[in-house]
């Protein structure tokens, strides 16, 4: 049996985005780790990613993210110590940028380069973000647009432009921190932040147990310069394969949708934007506050249904 307590509010129980611990009437405590293999050949950038990306579920919670620890696998026999530098560097700038102060860390040598974060956050007991509480009438907005895992793979074989990997590079390194605040201000009832398990992944998880089904508008999904192109290429990562292979029994796709549209959906992606469940009749003040405030995409990609079959329908 998993060891628990009664203040865990968001345990095991149910996949999430982090742990939530009550300690007071007032504060929670939000956990959350997280660390990859690079996915770009810049250290720095490498360092800002990751750390980005695992700041991302503190956000996705509905929390403030206070203090992280550095976690380190590097190869000390075939790569220098600038590198590491480089990529600390990148992380503690991007920590920086998100006022976290960092607290330590562990190390150890290995033969293959990871690196990211555990951190801890702070929310208030009441105002908790889990993905367990969609609504009938809910829209989904996406605040980043889709694609990383399929242009990242498409950097590997060097066919993407400078230009299109500067700016996915840039997108990735993007905090999540303006739309958590942003969203504060209206009524959420569900969120998660769309990473490894892409979007449909993602959205599975919330819609399991709902008793509720979702309908996406493959035309409304916001994607990043080239993804079409790439996955009409074939540029598809493995873990997109995987990602169709486990929820695809839960998804209904209209014929009309094209197979590459299909395809970035089910996309692994690194350090996406957040899906926000919102109350319908305010989802649209909520994009215009999410554009206002420079995010990257506010985007009304779909909406909650009364519909126990616990499906996603893609038109």
């Amino acid at each position: 049996m998993i060891p628990t307590n009664p203040d865990v509010i968001v345990g095991l129980e149910k996949a999430d985005d982090a742990g939530v611990y009550r300690v007071t009437d007032q504060i929670a405590l939000i956990q959350t780790v997280d660390f990859f293999t690079p996915i770009v050949d810049d250290p720095y950038a490498f360092g800002q990613i990751a750390a980005a990306n695992a700041l991302s579920d503190i956000y996705a919670m509905g929390g403030v993210p206070k203090t992280a620890m550095n976690l380190v696998a590097f190869p000390l026999k075939t790569m220098e110590m600038a590198i590491l530098r480089a990529i600390l560097e990148g992380g503690i700038d991007k920590m920086k940028e998100a006022d976290v102060a960092l607290v330590g860390g562990h190390s150890i040598e290995d033969s293959e380069l990871k690196y990211g974060l555990s951190v801890t956050g702070f929310v208030h007991p009441e105002r908790v973000l889990t993905k367990s509480n969609l609504k009938p009438g809910d829209r989904l907005v996406l605040t980043k647009p889709l694609g990383t895992g399929i242009l990242t793979t498409a950097i590997k074989a060097g066919i993407v432009s400078e230009a299109i990997i500067s700016k996915i590079t840039d997108l990735m390194a993007r905090l999540n921190r303006t739309a958590a605040e942003v969203m504060a201000n209206y009524n959420v009832h569900a969120c998660t932040d769309i990473t490894g398990f892409g979007l449909i992944g993602h959205l599975s998880e919330m819609v399991i147990g709902s008793k509720m089904s979702v309908e996406i508008d493959a035309s409304a999904v916001p994607l990043i310069e080239g993804a079409i192109e790439n996955a009409e290429m074939g540029m598809i990562p493995a873990g997109a394969y995987k990602n169709r292979e486990f929820r695809e029994k839960m998804v209904v796709t209209e014929p009309s949708v094209r197979r590459a549209i299909e395809d970035i959906l089910y996309d692994p992606q690194t350090s996406g934007g957040l899906l926000i469940a919102v109350e319908g009749d305010q989802a649209p003040a909520l994009c215009d506050a999410l554009l206002k405030r420079g995010a990257d995409a506010a985007a009304l990609i779909g909406q909650v249904v009364e519909n126990e079959a616990e499906k996603i329908f893609i038109r």
